[in-house]
């Protein structure tokens, strides 16, 4: 009899662990995954990437029922092509980007995982998608447009004697090349004039900064994520010429430039979580629209602005994000 009762507990406790290991199988099935990809680590990004998980668990998603796999380029092209494509490989129900290079990259796969992207500037001109209105290529998202007018008005009251600007871009990214287009048509418009200069890579930005800085009067600064990495130096060399920065992300006036108008990273990150969110729920990138995320925060730098002398209109300090 005792016998029979260990064989009966022994068949009993077998049961239960099959039973165990097929909730558990059940749970890591049920378990969704989103991959994150960032073409380098900066203040912007990494706030567009925490307001993006900061909604993903906000509504819901906790780690139990979301993993999420981050990884950073780290500013070099051939890794970040690595990262695209081991990202495409069916195991993700959503890979996110963070600006255009990367959302280039894994677009670019023909991937059948629906992609959202954060803060692309020009995703028409980028080839991400046709028309915001209908995305086609799997993939969905935020631009940030930069508000260049509402920018260069503000260069306006602070620098009145500033008319000759120089724009720094990378000539290897689509988005800052859109940017820079449609800065010279404002500076037209507006009538001031400009010079502008190109690097390839950040090694290249102090020595392009210093030399536009000895001919202008003011430096602008599209949304391009090489110049940014570099913006200590760009800012250091200005505040030594006693010249304002004017930046397109409030990280920019952080890192030294002097003011922007901007919209808010981590609110960029929420709202894509927004669209995130409908996907893994079952809507295709198809029929959520991307959103234009306008900007009208106004970030000022009040230690630069005594570094080079710059008075700020009292009109503007007391309605701005103040950094110092």
């Amino acid at each position: 009899m005792k016998k029979i009762m260990r064989r009966t507990a022994a068949a009993l406790l077998s049961f239960a662990l099959v039973l165990g290991l097929t909730a558990c199988d059940t749970a890591a099935d049920d378990q969704l995954k989103v991959g994150i990809i960032q073409m380098v680590e900066n203040g912007a990004f990494d706030d567009m990437r925490e307001g993006f998980i900061a909604e993903l668990r906000d509504k819901g998603y906790s780690e139990d029922d979301l993993e999420i796999v981050y990884e950073n380029a780290q500013a070099d092209a051939s890794t970040l092509s690595t990262i695209a494509r081991n990202m495409n490989d069916g195991s993700y129900d959503l890979v996110v980007t963070i600006a255009t290079p990367p959302t280039q990259a894994f677009v670019n796969l023909g991937s059948e995982t629906p992609n959202v992207f954060i803060a692309v500037s020009d995703p028409v001109r980028a080839g991400v998608l046709s028309t915001f209105e209908a995305p086609d290529k799997n993939s969905t998202g935020t631009q940030n447009p930069i508000p260049i007018e509402g920018i260069l008005n503000v260069a306006k009251d602070i620098s009145p004697d500033a008319t000759h600007f120089g724009i720094i871009y990378s000539s290897n990214e689509v988005n800052s090349a859109s940017t820079v287009e449609q800065a010279k048509a404002a500076m037209d418009k507006m009538g001031f004039t400009y010079r502008e200069g190109t690097v390839s890579n950040s090694s290249e930005v102090q020595q392009v900064a210093e030399s536009l800085l000895a001919e202008t009067d003011a430096l602008f600064i599209p949304n391009d994520a090489t110049v940014q990495n570099a913006m200590p130096v760009v800012t250091s060399a200005a505040i030594s010429a006693k010249k304002p920065v004017y930046g397109s992300s409030a990280v920019m006036v952080e890192s030294g430039a002097l003011a922007t108008v901007a919209v808010s990273d981590t609110q960029i990150g929420a709202i894509s979580a927004g669209m995130a969110i409908r996907i893994l729920e079952g809507e295709s990138p198809a029929d959520i629209p991307a959103q234009a995320v306008d900007g009208r925060l106004l970030v000022l730098n009040t230690t630069t602005a005594e570094a080079i002398g710059a008075e700020i209109p009292e009109g503007l300090e007391s309605n701005a994000l103040i950094l110092d």
